[in-house]
């Protein structure tokens, strides 16, 4: 058994909450377009936008380095303006038995919360892949104050 870990991160957007939720779970395929150094593809592989079941992946750039991860939606409350995630595929669950994402936004507040359990001791904390999120976020924060 590994060890389990959790990160979060809490960061202020100076655009409204709703529609930094929209970004993550209505518009979610216009993130390749709006971070096109971060993620270079997202595909649906079944399921709907924005539902429980959804089944996705995309390709992103960690540290200069093209990684993978397919997830399911495993919950979402758009009155809350919360998601989670859980990665079912990819270049993190080489380091990690289980990764699951949420996300919760509150007035201008944006966290996420990675839970996840280490295969090894050594397995480091995801801080590269946490960078990744925070630059999503910034990216989709300077979108959304364009229009």
């Amino acid at each position: 058994m590994g060890v389990n870990g959790k990160l979060i991160v809490s960061m202020e957007v100076k655009c409204e909450g709703h529609s930094v939720y929209d970004i993550f779970h209505i518009n979610t395929h216009l993130i390749p377009n709006i971070t096109p150094s971060k993620i270079k593809h997202f595909e649906i592989h079944e399921g709907v936008i924005g539902k429980v079941g959804l089944v996705a992946s995309e390709i992103y750039n960690e540290d200069g380095r093209e990684k993978f991860m397919k997830h399911i939606i495993e919950a979402t409350d758009p009155q809350k303006k919360s998601g989670t995630w859980k990665v079912i595929e990819g270049d993190l669950l080489e380091l990690y038995n289980s990764f699951i994402i949420s996300i919760s936004i509150e007035d201008q507040w944006t966290t996420w919360t990675f839970v996840y359990e280490k295969k090894t001791e050594d397995t480091p904390e995801p801080l590269a892949f946490m960078g990744v999120v925070i630059d999503i976020t910034k990216d989709v924060e300077g979108h959304l104050l364009k229009k």
